[in-house]
């Protein structure tokens, strides 16, 4: 710390500045708003913009000086074209400009060091944005009359805030306005002038320090005094005061380590120049010289020390109180200037003293501060000369630097995984086998940045410098030996990938090494000589699960290669591609062309009986292009069909046969160069099957029974499974399969007895000829007999798959389901989209049984048993993969059914067995329901209110029967509070915008009134309605209405109920104070019926949930009518604004009142609310709405 002046040096300091009245204030009035400069020029040359509310301004003084710049206000700079500003005006002026005023102000303060120090004072307040006033007094007190004085406080009287505070020779005094704290300042203002005014801030910090280095600075007066207006000012309470110097703080620091070593450079070249007069003769030698060099060498350490003494200074007295500071941007930038203490000094910083703030900070709660940490030590790490430094820090922060690659942020994330990269270079044995085991898992993280940065990290320490092969030959070819290290990184890579047991994510994988393992991921032609070498060479020594993954490299590689990084789960940021880029992809394109096209046919030939690799090499013909420069080889192109329809004979497994399906529709494609020669090829292999499906059905089909024996049964089975898969995929009507596979499922509608996997392929290829027939439907139906018989088709598919909806197998149960799910949405789009012009599909509408029996099956197979969470962990991996599969399928199944009610195949109405189950099976299937919800909203918004309505009421109805019965509730009964919940939950859809839902929430009330009220008679044994519950239920879309409408349904429910049942306080009215209490949003009223509502009874219930009821005090005005005296909600108090605004315009000038139009299905008269007068001590509301209930 800085030693406070003797009281010798206080009595020369005080000599010196006789000038300076002792006894009296020398104020310096910043005040921002004053009269302004109109004769100033406002550019560095010749303009400069003109700001509102700008700081520059012509300051008032108490006495006249002739130092100081900022009173000079007609005095030329150096340069002639720069008029003479304020030090807060030529922050954003540029380095130059600032060089020039900070020497004018160096001189000033040479001729006048109080006024020119006062000025800087006032510098620092003007950019906290203080609008007030600086008043300094010379310090004379006895210290403890002094202490009292250090305050800061608030004067409630004036409405100002004062901090009055010792900057010797000074006691200053800021005062400032009360609101300050709760403004911006410039610092965090938002703008591209304020964020160039926050690096230009730090310069002239720097400017400062540089231009006083010699001279001014070591006059103990300047710095002593600025330290301590630093250090009294970061540790207000107001935000703008510290956030503003403690930066100054933090940025004066980093400038005085600069002149630190700028005088250690002259301490060395003084050292060396006495060492070379002491090497002279003793003729020769000068011993003045001598002298004078150690008085230079003592002279320019002490002041490296006094330079050292002000950095701890500013250290302890700033940095130590704010580097945890409440504001994250005052911690990060005290991180980050720290870090550049270490880098810059450190012979003082760089020290374990100083690393463990590092160290702490980087479990600050914040992402940014973090960060700033990770960066700061990133340049650490990469200065080997600082790296013995780091051993304490790396023993005691390793842990934590490891686990912050799993950090939240992901940017944190990445950085200190870079850094650990740093480390591993630099510092091998810091990080053991079980670390980098961890950080190599990354490789599959969803963050692709972090994932790459993992592959850079897999890719050094494991396959750049791969254990080469024993047997490599000494002077072996070029050639050889780059493919003995390929495979050697081959085989690594393999080793990891099995030691991490992550099937089936070989693509991601890739996808983290492409950007710096691209080359050898690339290498086509080493791994195609892998995978082609003969089993007998030494070399040849890949295991078949080895091959198979090889396999899966190879082609997840021809995909990156084409497509780039577009992984489903994977997020990137969007990147445009340049043309380097693009034609690098193209080239890439040319070259994986022309090689597979040779290769391919034999790796077809070799792992033929291999269905999983032959279903990995099927799938890159997808990824060839045909219009590549090197892609004219059809004697290449036709070995290729080939072997593709020779592995088609072989296997019928699913994934085969969809990659094949796949392939051969990316080669026939109409556009290509390659669709001449193979089209014929696969018109071929699909005539084969057709011809020798229609073969096996003639004879297996007698008399309207299925009579083929299990060898024949497998071939048509086999048969038909390759037609179905490349029917999914291409439009094989030509061949009609429609009418070959169709008899099957007539005759196990009416026979039984067929398989049951021949059932479902039957069914999905008879379901995709239907779908390939109604979207070529524009160019096929050129008559109405085509769309009568399209139609006949359609309904006698929905017909036979009606039926297999009672078959026994689950299997085919759902294949059927999901055949008419598809079936009848397709042709409702085509009914959508079809032109009038021309023919099109006919209009074919399910009838009700065929829509009774979809909504049985899902409630059947979907909304069955209790639910379970999917992220339980299970007894074992296989259960649980087990019960993934079973949610998927599920899932898949209620999507179908979901589809139908949205694009209008189903009745809305349907949707309320849907929403029932909304709560219990929230966590499955809950963002399918809501997604439902949400559309059909949009189709009908009073329609989708009727279903909710729906819902609640049938549940109500369920629960009240079991109730009246006296069974306890089953476990397929909803509570009272589950429903009630659910009611919740539905008016939370409707969103914060009320006046698009004004409709549906007031159809929801009126419906809920008629359904309690309608048909009761008031007698002395039914004294309540018997659904009077229901009200409590209806409360939780009362907050969703606006003030007007809530009036309304007030209105209506009015004229159910009587003003002796409205003053009825007994138990089994309960539910309707609490309902009406809802509508009138009143305050005490309803508390007698918080303890009313039951969870789980109709009988005697009582409020689950005090939080949502409404209070309900009424004071009932003159004609009865129930005014609300309390707090509006915020979209009440817009709409009384906009009441109040209109209020005083004419009547004409009025909007017209809305009308929600009729919405009853069966209306009783319609009641018309008229706009009444108001009276004076009513309150204003918005203009009426004319609602027919």
């Amino acid at each position: 710390m800085i030693a406070e002046p003797t009281v010798t040096s206080r009595s020369s300091i005080q000599n010196e500045n006789l000038a300076v009245d002792a006894n009296s204030s020398g104020a310096v009035n910043n005040t921002v708003d004053g009269a302004r400069n109109e004769n100033r020029q406002k550019s560095l040359r010749g303009k400069r913009r003109a700001r509102g509310g700008s700081e520059n301004a012509k300051r008032r003084h108490t006495k006249v000086t002739n130092g100081s710049l900022g009173r000079a206000q007609n005095r030329h700079l150096k340069h002639g074209d720069i008029e003479a500003v304020t030090l807060f005006e030529v922050v954003t002026m540029g380095r130059s400009a600032m060089q020039a005023v900070v020497d004018d102000w160096i001189e000033a303060y040479i001729t006048d060091r109080d006024s020119g120090l006062l000025d800087l004072i006032s510098f620092f307040i003007q950019c906290s944005g203080c609008k007030g006033l600086v008043t300094a007094e010379m310090f004379q007190s006895r210290q403890d009359d002094v202490m009292r004085k250090m305050v800061e406080e608030l004067d409630e009287g004036s409405g100002l805030q004062y901090k009055k505070f010792l900057a010797f020779p000074w006691i200053l005094t800021v005062t400032w306005p009360m609101d300050m704290d709760s403004g911006e300042y410039p610092l965090t203002m938002s703008g591209p002038y304020w964020r160039r005014f926050r690096g230009e801030f730090c310069e002239f910090v720097s400017v400062l320090v540089t231009q006083c280095q010699y001279n001014v600075i070591f006059d103990s007066y300047l710095m002593d005094t600025l330290i301590s207006l630093l250090t009294e000012l970061s540790d207000s309470r107001v935000r703008a005061f510290r956030h503003t110097c403690t930066l100054a703080a933090m940025k004066l620091l980093s400038s005085l380590i600069g002149v630190a070593l700028s005088l250690s450079v002259s301490i060395e070249n003084s050292q060396r120049l006495g060492e070379v007069e002491r090497t002279k003769t003793s003729g020769r030698r000068n011993s003045p010289r001598l002298e004078r060099i150690h008085r230079k060498t003592t002279e320019l350490q002490d002041r490296r020390v006094e330079i050292e003494n002000m950095m701890d200074a500013i250290f302890k007295g700033v940095f130590l109180k704010r580097y945890r500071d409440v504001l994250p941007e005052i911690r990060s930038m005290c991180m980050e200037e720290l870090a550049v203490w270490m880098k810059l000094y450190s012979p003082v910083f760089l020290t374990d003293s100083y690393l463990k703030y590092m160290g702490w900070m980087m479990h600050d709660k914040l992402p940014d501060v973090r960060l700033k940490c990770v960066l700061g030590l990133q340049g650490l790490y990469g200065d080997p000369l600082l790296l013995p430094k780091l051993d304490l820090f790396n023993s005691r922060f390793k842990d934590r630097m490891i686990s912050m690659t799993l950090d939240k942020d992901h940017e944190v994330a990445v950085q200190t995984l870079r850094l650990l990269i740093l480390i591993s270079q630099s510092a091998d044995e810091v990080i053991n086998p079980e670390d980098y085991k961890q950080l190599f898992q990354l490789v599959y993280s969803s963050h692709r940045p972090l994932a790459t940065t993992a592959g850079e990290l897999l890719y050094t320490r494991l396959l750049s410098s791969p254990t080469p092969a024993p047997d490599l030959r000494e002077g072996a070819s070029e050639q050889d030996t780059h493919t003995q290290l390929t495979t050697a990184r081959v085989r690594a890579l393999l080793h990891f990938y099995q030691d991490s047991a992550l099937h089936q994510h070989v693509v991601y994988l890739v996808d983290s090494l492409w950007d710096c393992a691209g080359a050898m991921l690339k290498d086509w032609s080493s791994l195609t000589s892998l995978l082609l070498q003969d089993p007998s060479t030494q070399d040849a020594d890949l295991s078949a699960g080895e091959q198979s993954l090889v396999v899966e490299l190879l082609v997840a590689s021809v995909r990156q290669a084409v497509e780039g990084p577009l992984l489903a789960g994977r997020s990137t940021c969007k990147k445009l591609v340049s043309a380097r880029e693009k034609k690098s992809q193209v080239d890439d394109c040319g070259r994986l062309t022309e090689h597979f096209l040779k290769v391919l046919p034999q790796l077809l030939i070799k792992y033929s009986g291999s269905p999983e690799t032959v279903a990995s090499l099927l799938k890159i013909p997808q990824y060839l292009h045909p219009d590549s420069p090197n892609a004219e080889f059809p004697q290449a192109l036709s070995g290729l069909l080939a072997e593709m329809g020779a592995v088609l004979e072989l296997h019928t497994d699913p994934a085969v046969l969809e990659a094949a399906a796949r392939s051969y529709l990316s080669l026939c494609g109409e556009e290509t160069a390659w669709h001449p020669l193979a089209r014929p090829g696969r018109d071929a292999v699909v005539q084969c099957w057709a011809d020798r499906l229609a073969a096996l059905l003639g004879d297996a089909l007698q008399d309207g029974n299925f009579t083929a024996d299990e060898e024949k049964t497998g071939e048509i089975l086999s048969t038909l499974k390759k037609l179905t898969a490349f029917h999914n995929a291409q439009d094989l009507s030509h061949w009609g399969l429609y009418e070959q596979v169709f008899p099957l499922l007539s005759v196990e509608i009416i026979h039984g007895g067929l398989p049951t996997q021949l059932t479902v392929e039957a069914l999905q290829c008879v379901s995709y000829s239907v779908l390939w027939n109604l979207n070529t439907s524009r160019e096929t139906l050129t008559s109405r007999e085509k769309a009568v018989a399209q139609r006949s088709q359609m309904r006698a598919l929905c017909e036979k798959c009606l039926r297999c909806l009672s078959h026994n197998d689950q299997s085919v149960k759902e294949q059927a389901f999901l055949s008419l799910c598809d079936v009848l949405t397709a042709h409702n789009y085509q009914l959508q989209v079809w032109d009038p012009s021309s023919y099109g599909p006919l209009l074919y509408t399910p009838d009700p049984k065929l829509q009774r029996a979809l909504l049985a099956f899902i409630l059947e197979h979907v909304f069955t048993g209790a639910e379970y969470d999917s992220h339980s962990r299970g007894s074992d991996v296989e259960s649980g993969e087990g019960r993934l599969e079973e949610l998927h399928r599920r899932r898949s199944l209620l999507a179908g059914f979901c589809k139908l009610i949205v694009h209008g195949v189903l009745e809305m109405s349907m949707a309320a067995d849907l929403f029932k189950h909304y709560m219990k099976y929230y966590n499955n299937f809950g963002d399918i329901i809501k997604e439902t919800l949400s559309r059909t909203r949009q189709m009908d918004k009073i329609e989708s209110a009727r279903t909710l309505v729906l819902c609640l009421q049938q549940l109500f109805l369920r629960l009240k029967q079991e109730q009246d019965s006296g069974v306890t509730c089953s476990s397929g009964v909803q509570t009272f509070s589950s429903i009630k919940e659910l009611a919740r939950r539905f008016s939370l859809t409707f969103g914060w915008d009320q006046t698009k839902s004004r409709e549906s929430l007031t159809l929801i009330h009126r419906d809920g009134i008629e359904f309690v009220f309608q048909g009761f008679v008031q007698r002395a044994e039914k004294p309540s309605p018997p659904y009077l519950s229901y009200l409590t239920i209806l409360s939780e879309f009362s907050s969703k209405l606006l003030r007007p409408d809530k009036k309304i349904v007030y209105t209506y429910l009015q004229r159910y109920i009587s003003e002796q049942i409205i003053s009825n306080r007994e138990e089994c009215w309960l539910p309707l104070i609490y309902y009406r209490a809802s509508l009138l949003a009143t305050g005490a009223e309803g508390e007698d019926a918080v303890s009313f509502i039951s969870s789980d009874t109709l009988k005697q219930p009582s409020l689950a949930n005090r939080s949502r009821s409404p209070s309900v005090r009424h004071s009932p005005t003159a004609d009865g009518d129930m005014r609300s005296p309390s707090a509006l909600t915020s979209t009440e108090t817009k709409v009384r604004r906009l009441h109040k605004a209109s209020s005083s315009t004419s009547p004409e000038d009025r909007k017209p009142e809305v009308e929600l139009g009729p919405i009853a299905r069966e209306p009783p008269p319609t009641i018309v609310i008229s706009e009444e007068p108001f009276h004076a001590n009513e309150e204003l509301d918005v203009d009426t709405v004319e609602v027919d209930l």
